[in-house]
């Protein structure tokens, strides 16, 4: 049988979502739910020199009661460059910083209106580079929603991963400082690790 997820879709999803979906086949994404704020949806945290910083993806409209896929990117600001610029600074002198950055600056450059797209299009990259072979698609009504599992609502940044079920930090090399930080976008272990950020991965699932 194949090993089914329903997750949130989040923007530059962070350790914890990638080892929560470690070993499915399918991850099944729900459009037409309600955008909620203070969720990863619009934002996810990287390194700096002396902190972590938070990168969040301006929508427009204040407080929208509209499904995720009907949520648009405000490009009235230049958050786009502002990104771009954050994630130079932070992994700039990363190992793999060169090789994987302009992947993610392409798809940048799009200025794709629907942040539900934007957020599909990143991730599809990320799992891509990560070497993970799950397949990405929208739920069908007609599905048994009990065949799945069903993590949707559970990955928030308001309550602490330890609290959770699915991830325990697996160190790595990581710039700025002997303090490792854990559970940050995946961005960090990809400009970090490369090749090996899989394997990682597959270390930090929480052990039960």
């Amino acid at each position: 049988m194949v090993k089914r997820i329903a997750v949130d879709l989040h923007y530059f999803p962070n350790l914890e979502f990638f080892a929560a979906i470690a070993d499915a086949e399918e991850l099944i994404f729900f459009p037409e739910e309600r955008y909620q704020r203070q969720s990863y949806f619009n934002r996810t945290q990287i390194r700096l020199a002396n902190k972590t910083g938070t990168l969040s993806v301006p929508i427009q409209g204040r407080r929208p009661r509209l499904s995720l896929q009907k949520i648009k990117i405000d490009y009235t600001q230049n958050w786009a460059k502002i990104h771009l610029r954050g994630i130079q600074s932070a992994y700039g002198k990363a190992p793999f910083y060169e090789y994987y950055f302009p992947y993610f600056e392409k798809v940048f450059s799009q200025n794709t209106e629907s942040l539900w797209d934007l957020n599909w299009d990143l991730l599809t990259i990320c799992l891509k580079l990560l070497g993970m072979p799950v397949k990405m698609r929208v739920y069908n009504k007609d599905e048994d929603l009990s065949l799945m599992q069903d993590i949707r609502g559970q990955l928030v940044p308001s309550v602490p991963f330890s609290e959770r079920e699915y991830y325990q930090p697996e160190s790595y090399f990581q710039l700025f400082g002997l303090d490792f930080d854990p559970n940050l976008s995946i961005l960090d272990l990809l400009f970090c690790e490369g090749p090996a950020s899989k394997s990682i991965v597959l270390k930090s699932v929480k052990k039960h």
